[in-house]
């Protein structure tokens, strides 16, 4: 059996429109919104993500404000940037891209962000709703696999859902989410401390690979018939590349494909789903702060 490969991008560019429609109601009414990104330093990977997501943002008809700002920047610095766009009112969600500069602690940064502007998901205020189940905003890419299942019509109420990593940006929100009445999954998280990752994994329906390392899943953990989502983005050396690296997930595509009934490629897979639910929120901001909706 070979395993239906997601398309990612199809189903991205259906929740992009939907967040183009929904700007554009919103600029008949003179409203335009607004995210204001801060980039830290000019690590090469985050100018390409800052980059995507401007260029999104512009192809849905929303505004952007690209701050990039010097590797030295204090901490106190940014924070004292991060409040001035708390208090803009033309400014609508606030993405700091992370990672920041070691002297920079991005807990602190995170947190100077106002909740009602917090598109990212990241606050400690977002991540509470979350976990208590009420209304907020949702790190954007646990929403885009959230949204794939339910768009591929993947049963998840009753399923084992597996979870391979812990991390505050994809992990843990992604298993609180999953756990979701409406979703209702049975939920397992693996991490670098679980003693028999294979046998775990190996009973999971649906397989969610996010803990950063390459190829980490291989065929003979997944059973047959699992929908496996691969959420790890890689850049593995390739002398051949064009860059001198490819990317790689954190399953191994050829072999896993051959057992799982559905897989998501890297690239193309969960990647454009972060953007399009980056959209959504951007949007969500906007309506909520300009009282178009509640």
């Amino acid at each position: 059996m070979a395993a239906i490969v997601i398309d990612g991008k199809a189903v991205a560019a259906k929740v992009k429109e939907d967040a183009k429609a929904r700007a554009a109601g919103l600029r008949e009414g003179g409203i335009i919104p607004c995210l204001a990104v801060l980039l830290v330093g000019e690590d090469p990977a985050s100018l390409s993500y800052v980059s995507a997501k401007e260029q999104a943002l512009a192809e849905a008809g929303m505004a952007s404000k690209d701050i990039r700002l010097p590797r030295e920047i204090t901490e106190e610095e940014l924070i004292a940037r991060i409040a001035g766009f708390n208090a803009d009112p033309a400014i609508h969600g606030i993405l700091v891209q992370l990672p920041l500069p070691g002297h920079i602690r991005e807990d602190a940064v995170i947190a100077a962000i106002d909740p009602a502007k917090d598109v990212d998901g990241f606050h400690p205020v977002s991540a509470g709703n979350l976990l208590l189940g009420r209304p907020g905003f949702i790190p954007c890419t646990p929403a885009g696999v959230v949204f794939l299942l339910r768009e591929l019509g993947i049963p998840t109420a009753g399923a084992h859902a597996v979870v391979v990593g812990r991390s505050n940006i994809v992990g843990r929100p992604l298993a609180n989410l999953l756990t979701r009445r409406d979703i209702n999954a049975t939920v397992t998280i693996c991490h670098t401390g679980t003693v028999d990752l294979a046998r775990h994994v190996r009973e999971a329906d649906i397989l969610i690979a996010a803990a950063g390392k390459p190829a980490l899943i291989t065929a003979e953990m997944v059973r047959e018939g699992a929908a496996v989502i691969d959420v790890g983005v890689n850049r593995v050396a390739d002398p051949q590349a064009k860059k001198g690296y490819r990317l790689r997930g954190d399953v191994d595509f050829g072999p896993v494909a051959e057992k799982a009934a559905y897989i998501t490629p890297v690239p193309g897979g969960v990647g454009p789903l972060t953007i399009a639910m980056l959209l959504q929120n951007v949007v969500d901001a906007c309506r909520r702060q300009t009282s178009v909706c509640p």
